[in-house]
């Protein structure tokens, strides 16, 4: 509708990696129902066709980063005259803007979040390049909260999501490298950081292969009540035999007390619902990873998953649980220092790593399937394990539990995106291009914005301009 585009000479470029979701309509009006599955850039190539068709509109599928520098090449980017993105990561939007540096391009950047907007324009020679400033970090959970002392659903959650990747991704992402490459993976175990980084690993690759490897679906159901047992009785247990009710600590102050929720162990009872939700979701994600064929009636899990024996639980001595993350922190150092002195990082330590794992002959053929988190996928048991672990551990601390909505918003990142929000975003955007294709060369003509509809705050600001430094040089130095 700009006209930008319509000329002999002139095209735009449209690249999106992504394919098209339900929850994209309500925000896009160049997608229909019909195009659900199908990639946002054709489709959006499409649609726009159709409303005027002199625009001369190029449609990618490809991501630009390092790995496409072959497809978007110098002679790609020295044709443009100005690019747009509207980027959802850090990391992608400083690579746009790294090569718009190179290639002395502007660069709009864009972005919405809920009910907040923002708008950034860069201008070379005129401008601060987007890169030239960073947000301050999101607040992270502590590690000891998350481990040992949730005491709010988040936290629960988070550990939720982190468990998955434990259990069902990293692990089975590590026998695959093994699997392809034995010696380049004792390698890299060799140059972790820690014994324990080393000692995961190794682990890692020996459940899997062998100690946990299932061969039929009821093994991958005695797998998923053992990791219940461990995860929502076991470790409490052992929790409260090192710190029990009645602790205090070395100030004389009650243990449990404050944001410490003192926890209580689950025993599984198959009649609950979530605990039947867990075993379904656990077997089955493991019967994936290892291609045994799923079982989806539950009915038919319960009856098999009664017949399951579990140890009884038997305290440990001399286990260290932290209270805090200075004490988590001083420990990862030490164990730091204590493999740059013990390891040689030579021949003799990746052929003892070897030595520990099974042989690359006798695993070769074997098909490992690890599991890629997709909160959009409701047949996948991935937002069904996460849901039933996260309300499961808030049953362990008297945590009020949630539901499956809110629990798939949290892990799975979801911020709501408004239809208002973008269409507002994207006039500030046209302003902004309209100006660079008038050629405006004053830095007060252009405006980096940001705004936020649920406060009807609006703020409009010059761009800071690039900042200027002194090179020392003398007669013998050229520029060319």
């Amino acid at each position: 509708m700009m006209g930008i585009g319509c000329e002999k000479n002139g095209t735009v470029f449209l690249t999106d990696m992504d394919s098209i979701e339900k929850s994209n309509l309500n925000r896009q009006f160049l997608f229909r129902s019909s195009d659900i599955s199908q990639m946002k850039s054709k489709v959006a190539a499409e649609a726009v066709r159709k409303m005027n068709p002199n625009i001369n509109i190029d449609a990618y599928i490809d991501p630009v980063g390092p790995e496409t520098e072959h497809l978007y090449s110098d002679d790609f980017f020295e044709q443009l005259n100005g690019v747009a993105n509207a980027l959802d990561n850090v990391k992608a939007r400083q690579y746009i803007d790294r090569r718009c540096l190179y290639y002395q391009k502007p660069l709009i950047d864009s972005g919405t979040m809920g009910t907040k907007a923002s708008v950034q324009v860069v201008v070379p020679f005129l401008t601060e390049p987007y890169s030239a400033t960073h947000d301050p970090a999101d607040a992270s959970i502590p590690m000891c909260t998350l481990r040992n002392f949730p005491n709010l659903i988040e936290h629960t959650i988070e550990w939720a999501r982190d468990n998955f990747e434990g259990l069902f991704t990293i692990p089975a992402q590590q026998v695959e490298e093994f699997i392809r490459d034995s010696n380049q993976f004792a390698k890299r175990i060799s140059q972790c950081n820690t014994s324990a980084d080393k000692n995961e690993m190794i682990e890692n690759v020996k459940q899997i292969l062998a100690s946990e490897r299932p061969k039929t679906f009821f093994d991958c159901i005695v797998w998923a009540r053992n990791i219940f047992q461990k995860q929502f009785y076991n470790n409490i247990a052992q929790l409260l035999y090192n710190f029990p009710l009645d602790h205090v600590t070395k100030t004389g102050e009650r243990f449990w007390s404050g944001n410490k929720r003192c926890p209580h162990p689950i025993e599984f009872d198959v009649s609950d619902k979530t605990h039947l939700d867990f075993i379904v979701a656990a077997s089955n994600l493991i019967a994936y990873i290892y291609g045994i064929p799923q079982v989806l009636d539950h009915s038919k899990i319960a009856s098999e998953v009664v017949k399951v024996k579990v140890p009884n639980f038997e305290p440990k001595t001399g286990v260290k649980i932290h209270e805090n993350d200075e004490e988590i922190r001083a420990e990862m150092e030490e164990q730091s220092r204590q493999s740059v002195t013990t390891s040689n990082n030579g021949e003799e330590e990746i052929k003892e790593i070897l030595a520990q794992l099974p042989k690359a002959d006798k695993i070769r053929d074997i098909q490992i399937h690890p599991h890629e988190f997709e909160k959009d996928n409701d047949t996948n048991f991935h937002i069904d394990y996460i849901v039933a672990t996260a309300n499961l551990r808030a049953e362990n601390y008297d945590i009020e539990t949630a539901d499956r909505s809110k629990i798939k918003r949290i892990a799975g990142h979801i911020i709501p995106a408004i239809a208002t929000t973008t269409a507002m975003v994207t006039g500030l955007v046209c302003l902004e291009v309209y100006k660079l294709f008038q050629g405006q060369k004053n830095i007060e003509s252009y405006r980096n914005s940001f705004a936020n509809l649920a406060l009807s705050f609006f703020s409009f600001s010059e761009p800071v301009p690039p900042t200027r430094k002194k090179v020392k040089i003398n007669l013998m130095y050229k520029f060319e």
